[in-house]
């Protein structure tokens, strides 16, 4: 792990949660999955960037620039924060089709207080999910700790800190009010988008059993409501399936060494990056938007 003087040092319950390598390699797809249902933050996001033909090389530079600031020094966060601020002035627009309860003519700015707290809010239900999930369940005051942290890291990229609920109480109503809401819309691309997200990603061939197990921890992580709205059933025997994994994989912690189960996720980032190259190199399909 990277010195303790940055955002995030050593105490930070942030850090604790996302330092879980558990919680690295699956709660950033969960949230870009939840994250598509929002129309103008998708749109927002495929229609300014230069990787459509690569998603998951964009999806794996995201995740490190993630762990640079979750872990790293404020030098090296501060360098990431210019980097995405320079990407984000680009993004600004209007919706040029209607889109659920979005019409088209909707403008929308990487800067939109509302987008960005869209866009906090989704890492936020999904960090915490998997540490409970795989490590053990927060206390109250650890969570409202955690969601004041994320608070911070969202104020890292300009979202103002008046925009988001004051406790994590007040955040977890909102969103989960959010998603049985009538706002949640898929788009053709969202949809196919947010699925190859969770379902897709590439691995090489000799990791098919990791990537049947990574896929069903994905599938039973999800809430109802996304996968009814991805149109994604979840059997019996799926549920059952997906329990086992889990009490295998928390049972499995304690006995597995620190410098193991703690750390950057960047080997497996880069890992899936290079998959998706050599994919493309080879003239294979890699999961775009429609065009």
């Amino acid at each position: 792990m990277a010195l303790s003087d940055g955002y995030f040092p050593e105490g930070s319950i942030l850090r604790r949660v996302h330092s879980e390598r558990a919680v690295g390699l699956f709660y950033g797809q969960r949230a870009l999955m939840i994250g598509a249902l929002n129309p103008l933050a998708f749109v927002g996001t495929t229609e300014h960037t230069n990787a459509k033909l690569k998603p998951f090389q964009r999806l794996s530079h995201t995740a490190e620039v993630f762990e640079t600031i979750f872990f790293g020094t404020r030098a090296e966060a501060d360098r990431a924060l210019a980097f995405v601020h320079r990407l984000h002035e680009r993004v600004r627009g209007e919706m040029t089709e209607d889109a659920g309860k979005v019409p088209a003519g909707t403008p929308y700015s990487a800067f939109d207080p509302e987008l960005m707290l869209w866009t906090l809010a989704v890492i936020a239900d999904s960090g915490p999910f998997f540490y409970e999930l795989f490590v053990d369940r927060l206390a109250e005051d650890d969570r409202d700790r955690l969601w004041q942290e994320y608070v911070r890291f969202g104020e890292l990229f300009g979202m103002p800190s008046e925009v988001a609920p004051r406790t994590y109480r007040e955040f977890r109503d909102w969103f989960d009010g959010m998603l049985d809401s009538d706002e949640m819309h898929l788009t053709p691309s969202a949809h196919q988008i947010g699925y190859a997200t969770a379902f897709e990603i590439p691995m090489p061939s000799h990791r098919a059993p990791a990537k049947a197990v990574h896929d069903l921890i994905l599938l039973g992580s999800v809430p109802a409501r996304v996968r009814e709205l991805y149109g994604i059933s979840y059997s019996r025997r799926q549920q059952r399936a997906f329990r086992a994994v889990v009490r295998g994989l928390r049972g499995a912690r304690p006995l597995t060494p620190r410098s193991i189960r703690e750390g950057y996720n960047t080997a497996h980032f880069r890992m899936v990056a290079r998959t998706e190259r050599r994919r493309l190199q080879r003239g294979e399909r890699t999961p775009q938007v429609a065009a």
